[in-house]
């Protein structure tokens, strides 16, 4: 049911810092920008840096064809959603870990 989108998802308070250690220093090619999001080509998966006001460890994500099944699955499981809307989600599994779930187009 669910397959890596081959993106990472980090939370970071200060995205301007953020952008210049992972485009000078890490050397990452920047694909896209927002004032709240920098999206980095790092060879092998997509790196989401997210302004926020809570520093997080990475999350992983995945797609899935019907978010409302993932959804429904993941609670019957003992999943906590932590947010959603329309086309995603994020959950805290049993284990504490979070990942991000986005339904495929």
């Amino acid at each position: 049911m669910f397959r890596s989108n081959n993106c990472v998802a980090i939370h970071l308070k200060d995205i301007t810092a953020a952008e210049n250690f992972y485009t000078n220093v890490m050397k990452f090619s920047l694909l896209t920008k927002s004032e709240a999001q920098l999206e980095y080509d790092t060879g092998r998966f997509l790196l989401c840096v997210d302004r926020d006001l809570n520093t997080q460890p990475p999350i992983p994500g995945f797609t899935v064809k019907d978010i409302g099944a993932a959804r429904r699955f993941l609670q019957e499981n003992g999943c906590i959603i932590l947010r959603e809307d329309r086309r995603s989600l994020t959950f805290r599994d049993t284990f504490g870990i979070t990942y991000d779930v986005v339904e495929s187009k």
